[in-house]
C-alpha cells in the first residue's frame, strides 16, 4: 500500500492546500493529512482540533484520507503513520529551495522521499498567511477556501 503524508499547520486550511490533495490522492492508495498540533505557537493559531475539523468536513466522503493532528517532526509522524512519502506544495523558487533542503534532511535521517507538487499557476499567490492577513482587515476570503465538492 502506497501511503503519503501531507503536513502543515493548515491555518486556514486553502483552496492551494486542497489542489495539493486532490492531485497527491491519485499517487497514494491512503493520504493522512497531519494537522501541526497545538504546541506550536503561533500569533492567532486556531487550535489544532478546529482546524482538523474544516479538513475532516471537506473530505468526509473520500474513505482513503485521514486527518490527524502530529506534533515533532515530520518524518517522524510519517514513520509512525507507515508512509513512504511526504507530499509538500511549492509555489516558488523560494519554497522549492527551503522544500529540497528538507526533502535532503528526511531522506537522510529517515529514508522517505518527498514529492514535491508544484501550485497551479492560478493558485501559486494564495497562502494561509495572507488569508488571514484578509481576514484580519475584514475582507472575504471565501475564493479562497475549498468547498466541499459532490
Amino acid at each position: 500500500m502506497k501511503i503519503g503524508v501531507f503536513v502543515g499547520s493548515f491555518d486556514p486550511f486553502t483552496v492551494g492546500h486542497d489542489s495539493i490533495v486532490r492531485r497527491a490522492l491519485g499517487l497514494f492508495d491512503r493520504l493522512v493529512i497531519g494537522v501541526v498540533g497545538d504546541q506550536v505557537h503561533k500569533p492567532d493559531m486556531q487550535p489544532a482540533e478546529q482546524r482538523m475539523q474544516a479538513i475532516i468536513e471537506l473530505y468526509r466522503d473520500e474513505p482513503r484520507i485521514e486527518v490527524k493532528p502530529y506534533f515533532g517532526l515530520a518524518i517522524e509522524f510519517a514513520q509512525q503513520e507507515g508512509a513512504q512519502y511526504i507530499v509538500k506544495g511549492v509555489r516558488s523558487v523560494k519554497d522549492f529551495e527551503y522544500e529540497r533542503e528538507q526533502a535532503d534532511i528526511n531522506r537522510q535521517i529517515g529514508g522517505i522521499e518527498t514529492i514535491l507538487l508544484y501550485a497551479e499557476p492560478h493558485l501559486a499567490s494564495v497562502s494561509s498567511s495572507l488569508v488571514r492577513e484578509l481576514q484580519h482587515f475584514g475582507r472575504d476570503v471565501s475564493e479562497f477556501l475549498p468547498k466541499k465538492q459532490d
